[in-house]
Parts: structure tokens; C-alpha cells; sequence
């Protein structure tokens, strides 16, 4: 089985280095010639924990290459999955298709034989078909078909989540599609992942609705830990408590800034778009965006109530830049927003990221960027932590304090205990906590 890979970001070279660790022969083309060449020679362009190891062994088993060449690989190819970005049209908050349409017409046009192409790239209900038709409009003659296959990849985690997956997404609507998919699938089918086929509008629906879900629990949360702090509750015994009922589950009732990333600010806008076009409103959703916006920006004002709601000549020391652990993604990361306010509030901000800071630099230039926690807790008035990152719940709280100018702590994502913080003299606030 020889697999074609457009796209080499998270999706398309996560999903290629582990299609060739099952054993396949995979090529991952990208039209940037500066990225494959760093590829090439063993360079990952992105932080993910894992890949690294995974690219490496694909190509000394020679099962994973590189090219711009997409007519070469694709020529060849039994299977072709489009893995290219679907950014959010600002103009009019849909998908943009344009990446998509440009590579199903430059495969329509390389086809030489049967081949399932595959939407690998999170789409609007609808993309299959219109991919189709795009193909065909450029080679009328062409043996095909197109599958939705919806990736489910956490960031920090998309190796693990590819090769452990809780279920695998395939909307088709040929036997010959099935056959193709049912073999690229079955080293996981051998280890009992469900895998479910479906329609294609189905399972584009799919990947958009367990996104806007997870949203939805987040949002949820965060206003339960706003109830909790208003009322005296704590919002992590809450969690554990709604989250052992079998219903619910415990899983993304974590209580924090707000979401961000690739994937939930761009699938929960693309889903209510597509209700608006469909005459299907997606109110819940609707709330669920608004919501979590306000509470983004909304967190600046609670580091600088920390300080009686002052910030003008203070500094804040700020803890974490990437939307989450275990990754340099800045995208729609709730730091851009709490950093933004920040500086209108007049604070000054010293920051540190295990990984951002490369990537925020391009997006926060009023920033300065520290060499660890306590550069950053340097002088500070008040330390906000903002991302999870496993090594801020191990700071020397101590050592911490010492370098502020004044002891305040607002903890973002509850990583401290209250108790530790307070013992080495720390005024501390959580999220949703009883202190």
C-alpha cells in the first residue's frame, strides 16, 4: 500500500510518520521547499513529544520521504489524503477552502489510476462532495473516490492519539473505498479500535460535533468555577464530583482560561456557520464562542484584581504563552488575549514558555521573554501561571517568591496546592477554589 500525504503540519506529518510505523510506504509532500528540507534531513519543524522518533525510524526503514514533487507522488499512490489547513475566513468566520481546492485539483490532475483520496483536513459538511467535483473538473476521465477520514489529534499528544486512537472516522460511499481504507486501518482493526464507517456528510458532522462537545464542557466549567467562587464551592471537588456519574465523565472539566488552539476556535465557528447556511442555528455553540472570548480577555482582569485591579507600572510575571502542554502552537492561545489586556491595563510583562516564545514573539512584541520562571518572576508585582506545563507545578515556591517585588500568585490552571503556595508565603488565587 503505497500512501501520498498533502500537507506536512501537525495532521499531515503526525499521520504519515505513524502510517509508516504500521508499515506503509508513505510520501508527505508540501509545497514550502524550505520545510521538506528540513525534513529532509531529519529536522522537525514543529514540537510534538515523540515524532521526532517516529519520522526517524520511518526513514531509515526507507517507509517515509519527503518531496514537492505532489504529481510524482500522488502518480503513484493508492491512496492520497489531503492534510492541508482549513483556516477560519475572517471575513466571514467559514472555512477557507482554498488550500483543499488547490490540492484536489492539482491531484485530479497526477491521477493515474484508481485512487481513494482521502479528506484528512477538518472540513465543512459538504467538502467531500465539493472535492470531488473539483477533481473531476480537472480530470474528467479519472478513477476515484473520496473518502472523509476526520482526524481526532490532540496536540502534545497526536502520536499517542494516532496510534491509540478511541475509534477511527470513515464516511465513504463505495465498496472498493472500503476495501482500500479497511487495509490502511488494519493494524489498528487487529487491536480492537472501533472502526466506524459511515456516510460521508456524516462523518464530516462528526468531527465538528465531538470538537464543539468538548468546547461546550470547557465553557461549562469555567462558568460552574466563576458560580464557585461567587458562592464559597470548590470547583475541582465539583468536577470530581459531576464527572463520576458514567454520563458526564471526567474528562475536559478542567477549569482554566478559556480554549484555544487549532481546532476548537475554528471547528465551533465552522459549525455554527454551517447551521446558518443549512437554516439548522446552532444556539449552544453560539453561546459556547461568546462565552469563552469574554472569558479570555476577562482573565487579565482578574491577574490585575490580584493587585486591587491596578496594573499601571506593575509586572507581571507570566507563566506559560502556548494555548496548552506539550506544544509551540500560539494559535488562538488564551495568552494573546490576556497579554493584550494586560498591556492595556499598563502592566509591564515579563513571560516564559518552555516551547512559545519563538512563536509568540511574532504575534506579542511588547513582551519581554525570560530564560525561566523565576527571570520572569524577577521583580514581578503579581506571577500569573497560564499554561500547564508539568514544570510549573514543580517551581521552588520559595525561591519564586524571593525574586518577586511582592508576593501575589494567580494560578490560571490550579497547578498549585493553595496550601504549598501559602506556606512559602504566597498570596495565591486559583480558578473556581476555596482558599
Amino acid at each position: 500500500m503505497r500512501i501520498a500525504m498533502i500537507g506536512t503540519g501537525y495532521v499531515g506529518l503526525v499521520s504519515g510518520a505513524c502510517f509508516a510505523d504500521f508499515g506503509f510506504d508513505v510520501i508527505c509532500v508540501d509545497i514550502d521547499a524550505g520545510k521538506i528540507a528540513r525534513l529532509v534531513d531529519g529536522d522537525i519543524p514543529i514540537f510534538e513529544p515523540g515524532l521526532d522518533h517516529v519520522v526517524e525510524a520511518g526513514r531509515r526503514a526507507e517507509r517515509l520521504a519527503f518531496t514537492t514533487d505532489l504529481e510524482g507522488a500522488v502518480s503513484s499512490a493508492d491512496a492520497v489524503f489531503l492534510a492541508v489547513g482549513t483556516p477560519t475566513d475572517p471575513a466571514t468566520g467559514r472555512a477557507d477552502l482554498r488550500y483543499v481546492e488547490a490540492a484536489a485539483r492539482s491531484i485530479g490532475k497526477a491521477l493515474t489510476g484508481y485512487t481513494v483520496i482521502v479528506d484528512k483536513s477538518t472540513v465543512p459538511v459538504g467538502t467531500a462532495k465539493r472535492v470531488e467535483g473539483w477533481i473531476r473538473e480537472a480530470n474528467p476521465t479519472a478513477t476515484f473516490d473520496v473518502v472523509s477520514n476526520p482526524e481526532f489529534l490532540r496536540e502534545g499528544a497526536a502520536v499517542q492519539d494516532f496510534q491509540n486512537p478511541d475509534r477511527v472516522v470513515i464516511g465513504l460511499e463505495s465498496d472498493r473505498a472500503r476495501d482500500v481504507m479497511s487495509a490502511i486501518y488494519q493494524p489498528l482493526a487487529n487491536r480492537d479500535i472501533p472502526i466506524l464507517f459511515t456516510g460521508r456528510e456524516t462523518a464530516e458532522v462528526i468531527k465538528y460535533a465531538g470538537n464543539a462537545f468538548l468546547a461546550l464542557k470547557i465553557g461549562f466549567i469555567n462558568e460552574v468555577a466563576d458560580l464557585c467562587e461567587a458562592v464559597g464551592a470548590d470547583v475541582l471537588e465539583v468536577a470530581d464530583g459531576i464527572g463520576l456519574d458514567s454520563r458526564i465523565g471526567p474528562k475536559f472539566l478542567r477549569p482554566g482560561p478559556g480554549y484555544g488552539g487549532s481546532c476548537f476556535p475554528k471547528d465551533t465557528l465552522a459549525l455554527v456557520r454551517t447551521g446558518e447556511d443549512a437554516g439548522a442555528p446552532q444556539s449552544i455553540v453560539d453561546s459556547v464562542i461568546r462565552s469563552n472570548a469574554a472569558r479570555k480577555r476577562g482573565m487579565g482582569d482578574k491577574i490585575a484584581s490580584a493587585l486591587g485591579g491596578t496594573l499601571a507600572g506593575r509586572t507581571v510575571g507570566l507563566l506559560g504563552l502556548t494555548f496548552k502542554a506539550n506544544t509551540d502552537d500560539m494559535r488562538e492561545s488564551p495568552a494573546v488575549d490576556i497579554v493584550s489586556r494586560l498591556l492595556e491595563l499598563g502592566a509591564v510583562v515579563r513571560a516564559y514558555d518552555p516551547q512559545g516564545m519563538e512563536e509568540a514573539a511574532h504575534l506579542l512584541d511588547s513582551v519581554e521573554y525570560c530564560r525561566d520562571s523565576y527571570d520572569a518572576a524577577d521583580g514581578a508585582d503579581v506571577v500569573a501561571i497560564v499554561t500547564e506545563w508539568s514544570e510549573f507545578a514543580a517551581l521552588d515556591l520559595e525561591r519564586l517568591r524571593d525574586c518577586m517585588r511582592s508576593p501575589h500568585m494567580v494560578d490560571l490552571r490550579n497547578l498549585i496546592d493553595p496550601a504549598r503556595a501559602r506556606a512559602a508565603g504566597l498570596n495565591y488565587m486559583g480558578i473556581g477554589r476555596v482558599i
